[in-house]
């Protein structure tokens, strides 16, 4: 079992970590409780950041905290997921669409730097893309999305880059169509990969 093993460990994200990574290894069972307490000192940590890593767990969907009887783990944790896949990929493709109406608002440049290749951007591709929709209530509910789906993503980097470029070129280019065409492959490409890993 994952033990974060140290004082400097010793905090919600580091138990929220373990605690993630049991639920995924079917180490914990759907439905099975999580006892404050107990896991408090299975940690050697007071409560308080055990509390604080159900609540962050419960926000991404792998507990479920009822009041006075305590946390469980998720029963509909795959389900949720596969769902929450889906709603992402609608809000993404929306973003590309209007960032390529936009042609890269207030983040033109670094978007260009990635459709010639010239920037490792990583990650914080989607999250560019979202600002350059220039809608910011898009760009909160991506975020609180992918926060929730965050532990599902895997794929490969190297397709994810070429991906990437595509779309922020075709974002440059002013391509509405084609950059929602490119993000909704990209996209399904994910969902794939969760399909595959989870049995869903």
């Amino acid at each position: 079992m994952a033990d974060p093993g140290s004082a400097e460990n010793s905090s919600g994200d580091a138990i929220a970590q373990a605690l993630r990574a049991e639920i995924l290894a079917g180490e914990l069972s759907a439905g099975e409780r999580l006892v404050e307490e107990s896991l408090a000192k299975r940690y050697g940590v007071s409560r308080i950041p055990v509390r604080e890593a159900l609540a962050r767990l419960q926000s991404e969907g792998f507990v479920t905290i009822v009041r006075h009887r305590g946390a469980t783990v998720s029963a509909s944790l795959i389900h949720d997921g596969h769902e929450l896949l889906q709603v992402r990929r609608g809000l993404e493709v929306f973003a590309a669409q209007l960032a390529a109406e936009n042609r890269g608002g207030a983040v033109a440049r670094e978007l260009a730097e990635i459709a010639d290749g010239r920037s490792g951007e990583g990650s914080s591709f989607h999250e560019l893309i979202a600002i350059a929709s220039g809608n910011e209530q898009l760009r909160e509910l991506l975020t609180n999305v992918n926060q929730r789906v965050g532990w599902s993503l895997g794929r490969n980097p190297e397709t994810s880059a070429a991906d990437h470029r595509a779309v922020a070129m075709a974002v440059r280019n002013g391509a509405a169509v084609q950059a929602a065409y490119l993000m909704d492959e990209h996209l399904r490409r994910d969902e794939q990969f969760f399909n595959d890993q989870f049995g869903t």
